[in-house]
């Protein structure tokens, strides 16, 4: 065993893990993204329909995909060179990394505006705001300009390299068992506040009593898209923490902890989220404006307003924050693993890279929003080739790695470490396991790729001429 393999970090406790992937998990996806996508596909039968996506193909993908990491403690590219000896899939570890390098980029800007709404929160703005449309106003005056776009965006990046740059015990395993209880206790506070306004109780039946002529074979797809991106699977986050597993923690248990964690914040952001919306009588379908255009509206308008707005773009902030920790920890392994380099290097310089890289993207609404790529911005080009390809390519060929190429008779008997007596009594979840891992997910993950990149619509239409 070399040098590097025995002084290589680990977890320090099973619930570092958990709370550090669970952070991974947790982001924008599930407080920003999930609760517009639901109020635009119907509430409750979408997410009765994400929630079975969830369990059906998240969960094996996760499996898989923590299993690799914690089996060969390396990277992404070091762990699917170890188990193949393939240059091929050494190029799919790669690709992870690539993916993990392009969203930082551009989730960082994002996540900027949180950070910036924060203090637009705490100045009183949003009591300017009689309509959605003048915070959808004020929110495109900030975006253009470009001191507090790339202002904000430097200081979130700023707080991504500390965490990641202290290491895994004492920066990420810590920043993650401060950080999500706080996000936690915070989004209660936000869900009760919102449950107990009047008029709440048409927000909780929208995310309750099922409609289903709202799904389609669309909505399916995009139910299933969202379950597949909110676990952050396929950019290698999952496997690089993976790596820090010890083979005495049940990979099964804690995919499932990790799941019901994101899908619980998911959930209870919605339920937040709604109940305020309904409350103040505006609509749910306000698209991705939700958070910017909309909810500084609602909050205007709702009793303690002032204090659970600034609540909310902190929980907002937080979120992104632990993600974005687990996408730089995918580049900083790469090299400390790979290349031998010290981890506050590979910290400091990938992360200034990381800036760079994304300063188009913040550009894209203001000075270089006219700079087009194939009719998209800078912002939109990244957005395009990490969501909708890089990422569905990660999971679909995790998928395949397992079942092909690995062969499921090492696989399982890696699985089955800590996890104790758990498949001798439940031989089913085994062959459960193999069958959504061999089937459902590659399949299922093809279409998520054709309908991402457009390719799922050109065919339907070709079909219907």
């Amino acid at each position: 065993m070399s040098l590097q393999e025995n002084t290589r970090e680990q977890w320090g406790s099973k619930l570092g893990f958990i709370l550090a992937a669970a952070g991974s998990a947790i982001g924008l996806g599930n407080i920003w993204k999930f609760p517009y996508v639901v109020g635009d596909n119907g509430g409750a039968a979408f997410i009765l329909v994400y929630l079975i996506c969830t369990a059906v193909i998240g969960i094996p993908v996760l499996m898989a995909e923590i299993l690799i990491g914690r089996t060969t403690q390396r990277n992404p590219v070091g762990a699917f060179r170890q188990l193949s000896g393939s240059k091929f899939w050494s190029a799919v570890g790669g690709m992870g990394v690539v993916a993990g390098f392009v969203i930082l980029s551009y989730y960082a800007v994002v996540a900027g505006w949180a950070v910036g709404y924060i203090y637009e929160a705490a100045s009183g703005k949003f009591f300017e705001f009689g309509e959605p449309s003048n915070a959808g106003h004020h929110f495109n005056s900030l975006i253009e300009d470009v001191w507090w776009i790339v202002g904000y965006f430097s200081f979130f990046m700023i707080l991504t390299m500390g965490v990641v740059f202290s290491g895994v015990q004492k920066g990420i395993e810590r920043g993650s068992k401060i950080m999500m209880p706080i996000l936690f206790v915070l989004l209660i506070i936000l869900m009760v506040r919102g449950l107990t306004l009047p008029g709440a109780g048409e927000g909780i039946a929208f995310l309750l009593t099922p409609d289903w002529s709202h799904i389609s074979g669309q909505s399916i797809l995009i139910a299933l898209g969202q379950a597949f991106f909110t676990l952050s699977m396929g950019m290698g986050a999952m496997l690089t923490y993976g790596s820090y597993m010890s083979k005495k923690d049940s990979i099964p248990i804690a995919s499932i902890q990790i799941v019901i964690l994101d899908t619980s914040i998911a959930l209870m952001a919605g339920v937040a989220i709604f109940a305020a919306v309904f409350a103040t009588g505006l609509l749910p379908n306000a698209g991705p404006g939700l958070i910017f255009h909309t909810l500084p509206v609602v909050f205007t308008k709702m009793p303690g307003g002032f204090l659970f707005s600034i609540i909310f773009f902190i929980l907002l902030s937080i979120a992104a924050l632990t993600s974005s920790i687990s996408l730089l920890e995918v580049i900083t392994a790469y090299f400390v693993d790979e290349k031998g380099w010290k981890r506050h290097k590979a910290v400091i310089v990938f992360g200034i890279l990381t800036f760079i890289l994304g300063i188009p993207s913040a550009l894209s609404f203001n000075i270089l929003a006219d700079v087009k790529i194939f009719s998209l911005t800078f912002f939109d080009f990244a957005d395009f080739i990490a969501a909708n390809i890089l990422l569905p390519l990660g999971g679909f060929f995790i998928a395949i790695f397992v079942a092909k190429v690995w062969g499921f008779d090492k696989a399982i008997s890696e699985l089955k470490h800590g996890t104790g007596k758990l498949f001798n009594k439940n031989p089913w979840l085994l062959t459960a396991w193999k069958i959504f891992i061999r089937y459902f997910a590659p399949v299922s993950i093809f279409f998520v790729l054709l309908h991402s990149t457009g390719i799922l619509d050109m065919i339907f239409k070709a079909l219907s001429k």
